[in-house]
Formats: C-alpha cells, structure tokens, sequence
C-alpha cells in the first residue's frame, strides 16, 4: 500500500500540537522524561512531537494521554496562536 502524501495544512497542523506539549510541559517544569513516565509515553516519542522540524503524526489516544497528564483539556493542544 502506497505512502499516504499528507497536505502542507495538516503537517502544519502537528507541528504546531508539538509546540503546544512542549509549551505546557516546560510550564509545568517537566522534563521529557518527566512527561514521558506520567503519560506512559516513551520519551522519544515525545521528543519526536516536540520537534518542530518533524511532521510527527499521533493518535487521538496519544494527544488525549498527553493532555491527561499534563493536566490540561485536550482541547488546548488544539489551540493554535495566530502568525499575523
């Protein structure tokens, strides 16, 4: 089965969710192995979401995990600052 080809948007999309978790973690004071251990994660993983030069997919699973243990609504994950 062929590679599926994902849309510029939607990279952008995950990328920007990376940014997000590294953002609350570091407002959390975690590191990512902190993060990693709280959210059954490996740290790589995390480290691979967190790259913004990276276009790291995730299941809903994972997000909501990173969430929970965060201790933040999954939603804000999703929510993406404006770049005007």
């Amino acid at each position: 089965m062929p590679k599926l080809k994902l849309s510029k948007e939607y990279n952008n999309m995950l990328i920007k969710i990376g940014l997000n978790v590294a953002y609350y973690r570091k407002l959390k004071s975690l590191s990512q192995q902190e993060l990693s251990e709280k959210a059954n994660i490996n740290r790589t993983t995390i480290a691979n979401i967190e790259s913004a030069d990276k276009h790291y997919g995730m299941t809903l699973n994972t997000v909501y995990r990173l969430a929970e243990a965060l201790g933040i609504p999954i939603k804000k994950l999703f929510d993406f600052r404006d770049e005007d």
